[in-house]
């Protein structure tokens, strides 16, 4: 097993958490081993046409892409920005950290990875928010890579230059906005399921010691 943000594919089969999505990832096996930080889903109450018209981001932005985005759009009309770590070249974007319960007063919400994949992606699909993201590179046992863009979240470009266009056009639809909520949704409800999620793991754990003649 390889403990922590995995970033490369092993040399040999091991037990991750998060595998990279491209290329051949086959040694990269995932579990869910992070079930608590990661798979936190939530009840949102509030409509979607009711909250402020807004992209929410609250995070540690000290990664490259990260800063990136905040130097392109702290301060922006359409955001509310905040980093949650003292940047000294930036202090403006300091920011204390919010509730998840607070971020839901608003349409969007960020969801930038980090070093894998964006801890937060979970609980806005159980939202009646949005995520706003470009297309994942990183992928856990919630199978980001099998998300669909526009359909299950926004996808913005790499390097974030159509944010403004993008929500814009789910502002002025909210019928699509509300369409993703909906497909997002549906996607977490398969990882709900308690008892069939701990029969998966079990057998991924006994397929891998098979596999690797290791047994168990």
């Amino acid at each position: 097993m390889i403990p922590g943000d995995v970033v490369d594919i092993p040399e040999y089969p091991a037990i991750v958490k998060s595998r990279p999505i491209a290329g051949d990832n086959n040694n990269a096996v995932l579990l869910n081993l992070d079930k608590i930080r990661h798979f936190n889903f939530i009840r949102d109450d509030i409509p979607f046409r009711t909250k402020k018209d807004i992209l929410i981001g609250r995070f540690a932005a000290y990664q490259q892409h990260r800063k990136h985005f905040f130097e392109l759009y702290f301060g922006h009309q359409l955001c509310d920005l905040g980093s949650v770590v003292m940047d000294n070249d930036h202090p403006e974007w300091y920011s204390k950290p919010i509730s998840i319960q607070q971020h839901l007063d608003y349409k969007f919400i960020l969801s930038l990875e980090g070093n894998d994949v964006a801890t937060n992606l979970k609980w806005i699909m159980s939202s009646n928010s949005v995520a706003v993201m470009p297309l994942p590179k990183y992928e856990t046992w919630f199978m980001e890579g099998k998300l669909i863009p526009d359909f299950h979240y926004i996808q913005i470009k790499d390097d974030y230059s159509d944010l403004e266009e993008k929500l814009h056009y789910y502002i002025d639809h909210p019928q699509e906005a509300e369409k993703i909520i909906n497909n997002a949704h549906q996607y977490i409800q398969q990882f709900k399921n308690r008892k069939l999620e701990d029969l998966i793991a079990l057998r991924v754990l006994e397929k891998y010691f098979t596999k690797t003649n290791q047994g168990l």
